[in-house]
């Protein structure tokens, strides 16, 4: 039989340190490489620009909080994922980068715009009718001590797991917000992943976590 084509990830990483682009995306990188990836890692976003590259590539893990895109950069990038190249991250490295690039966010599907609390108790609950989507098949309901996230999404994204922020009389929401924790798209021909857990290196050990990560990486792909 002939060999299978292999399939080309592009690790894009960098940005805000607190983050821990390289450790974070480093755990991921042996998976990659185990389901039969070619894997090229980047230190800064300079190979979105680079048209041909990107056209060959199935599935860019990103984890670049904050930092700046060219025009020229945002454009390959976009193109790309409507061409079919798979985009996948978490947390900051994926809904906080790019602040002034609208464009890459409306790709994304949503923006972080606080994380109320710094690091706080919160629970990931998976939406019950989306349970059969193979990214969280299996998974239920998870508790965390970390940064819970509360970004501006929009109806396009399916939403597979929620978390919840409780109104309190010192908050300035004045009832309960239900906001989505995890998320796909399809833009054009290619698909997103997002999950906004990961600050710390422990989230993405979370076995839950590790599982919807790399499960949601594979699902992205080309």
């Amino acid at each position: 039989m002939p060999d299978r084509p292999v399939r080309r990830a592009l690790v894009v990483r960098g940005g805000w340190e607190g983050h821990c682009p390289v450790e974070a995306t480093e755990r991921f990188i042996p998976f990659l490489g185990e389901q039969g990836f070619a894997v090229e890692v980047h230190e800064d976003p300079g190979v979105y620009a680079k048209a041909e590259t990107m056209a060959g590539t199935d599935l860019v893990l990103q984890c670049f909080t904050q930092g700046e895109l060219t025009a020229e950069q945002v454009a390959g990038l976009v193109e790309a994922v409507r061409g079919g190249t798979g985009l996948a991250g978490w947390h900051g490295g994926i809904v906080d980068s790019f602040r002034d690039a609208t464009d890459y966010q409306h790709m994304t599907g949503g923006q972080w715009v606080a994380h109320p609390g710094d690091f706080v108790d919160y629970t990931v609950e998976v939406v019950p009718a989306r349970a059969d989507h193979p990214i969280v098949r299996g998974l239920g309901t998870w508790s965390l001590h970390t940064e819970q996230y509360w970004c501006l999404t929009d109806t396009l994204n399916d939403v597979l797991a929620t978390s919840r922020f409780t109104a309190t009389p010192d908050t300035p929401w004045r009832e309960d917000v239900v906001v989505p924790a995890v998320w796909t798209r399809h833009w054009g021909n290619g698909r997103v992943f997002v999950s906004t857990i990961g600050h710390k290196l422990d989230d993405l050990d979370h076995p839950d976590v590790r599982t919807l990560t790399e499960r949601g990486l594979l699902w992205a792909s080309r």
